[in-house]
């Protein structure tokens, strides 16, 4: 067995999501619209099925609209 091998299995902690997913989903909301609402985006990336820790964050926003680029900011990911 080398060395390397970790033999556990446990790859690491809890992995951050793939927040590429959560910024192709704002630029294509966002196309041709300067604000919208974090009810509006949740359903949005609902009907795309973003992964669930994404929906959490989504949900936790106040509500309220936003900007692409304050949306990206609370979000984590880097849309603009």
């Amino acid at each position: 067995m080398p060395a390397d091998t970790d033999p556990t299995g446990d790859a690491g902690a809890a992995e951050e999501p793939d927040t590429g997913l959560l910024d192709e989903l704002l630029d294509e909301i966002y196309h041709g619209q300067e604000r919208i609402s974090q009810a509006d985006i949740y359903r949005r990336a609902v009907a795309a099925e973003l992964p669930a820790v994404l929906l959490t964050r989504i949900a936790a926003l106040p509500q309220g609209e936003y900007a692409v680029d304050e949306a990206a900011d609370l979000l984590g990911g880097s849309a603009a």
